[in-house]
């Protein structure tokens, strides 16, 4: 083909002026992209945003050049109605991957500068969720919006694309009762984002299950359970069902050790081991403890104990210390004051005489039963 042919094709000109709207397109992405990334440097949110941009904008920006070389172009062009069309299409998903980008590079820069894994995360832990959740409620607003324009550019489609963009009640009579859960999790997630009853890293017991929030996704929560199972509950289970949040205001917890003793177990002694060993123990924060008598039965005394700690963790491992602590001490100075079921193998014998008997360990007072187990909860 020669020279002369080319120069006279009617699409000559307009290819030319496509051809220089993309070079000037990357060229100003890159001036752009240097400019912006020196000028929000000191901004890790805007940072984050300009940063995760840069592949999306390299396609956006000559899109938006070549659209408007379709749009100047002369109406006769053979098939110029097509390349606008799918030049539209194409402008649409750039520009909602962008955004998409855009929300994502945002979030993490600006959720950078409150990390999670300091010792006092609480204000960390509710930003993240939030940030989190907005975010991805965002995204999907814009891929719905997305979706939406790119059917409205299909005549046969227009009517729905409209519908689907005004309202999302079209997409419950397009999609049935299939897409019931996913507005209801849409919206819970927004509860949960504003009032924020759960937060990332809070520790729950749900279901009888004792776990962390590991992850808040569009749709459902994962729970890192203690013994590192995962626990997967939609969003909609923290708005309608009750749970146990231990560290909604603050990570910082009362941990409790229950005993059965007998009554004749003197609990002063207790008290000074307990406090022995919470005093040694280096998950205690140095708050409170305490040792108290909180209910009978007709064999046994109930005994509490009470220590604090920094968190839920270490809560639970100063539990466990006391537990086995105590245990060990009534075991090596009071093993007779354990819990047993007593039967008397004389009537006749006074109640000093049994006393003084089980104190030496020769019968009559004999445990008929096995023992009952030193039980902690």
């Amino acid at each position: 083909m020669s020279a002369q042919v080319i120069l006279s094709h009617p699409w000559f000109p307009t290819l030319t002026a496509a051809v220089v709207a993309v070079l000037v397109a990357l060229v100003v992405h890159r001036i752009a992209r240097m400019l912006l990334l020196r000028l929000t440097r000191p901004l890790p949110g805007l940072y984050g945003m300009v940063d995760k941009c840069r592949p999306a904008a390299r396609w956006v920006l000559p899109l938006i050049g070549l659209q408007m070389v379709w749009q100047a172009a002369p109406e006769d062009l053979r098939g110029l109605g097509s390349v606008r069309h799918l030049n539209g299409l194409l402008l649409i998903a750039g520009v909602a991957w962008l955004a998409v980008r855009a929300i994502n590079g945002f979030t993490e820069g600006f959720l950078s500068k409150y990390p999670a894994t300091v010792a006092d995360n609480l204000q960390a832990r509710r930003l993240h969720t939030q940030g989190r959740v907005l975010a991805r409620t965002a995204i999907c607003v814009v891929l719905i919006a997305a979706a939406s324009l790119m059917l409205m550019t299909f005549p046969g489609a227009r009517q729905v694309g409209a519908s689907l963009l005004a309202s999302a009640g079209v997409i419950g009579i397009v999609a049935g009762l299939a897409a019931k859960p996913v507005f209801s999790n849409l919206i819970a997630g927004l509860q949960l984002a504003l009032a924020q009853p759960i937060r990332i890293d809070d520790v729950l017991v749900v279901e009888g299950e004792w776990g962390r929030v590991e992850e808040i996704t569009g749709t459902f929560v994962v729970l890192r359970l203690w013994d590192e199972r995962c626990l997967i509950l939609p969003l909609t289970y923290f708005i309608e069902k009750p749970f146990q949040n231990w560290t909604r205001s603050s990570s910082q917890l009362l941990g409790s050790a229950f005993f059965y003793v007998d009554f004749g177990m003197p609990v002063e002694p207790l008290r000074t081991e307990l406090e022995r060993i919470v005093r040694a123990a280096p998950e205690w924060d140095g708050r409170s403890f305490t040792l108290q008598v909180t209910d009978i039965t007709e064999r046994t005394m109930q005994l509490r104990a009470l220590a604090t700690a920094a968190t839920s963790g270490l809560a639970f491992e100063l539990r466990c210390r006391i537990r086995e602590g105590l245990i060990s001490f009534m075991q090596r100075e009071y093993p007779q004051h354990l819990p047993q079921m007593r039967l008397s193998q004389d009537a006749n014998l006074s109640p000093a005489a049994l006393r003084q008997e089980a104190v030496r360990g020769d019968a009559p007072l004999a445990a008929a039963q096995p023992r009952y187990g030193n039980t902690a909860r």
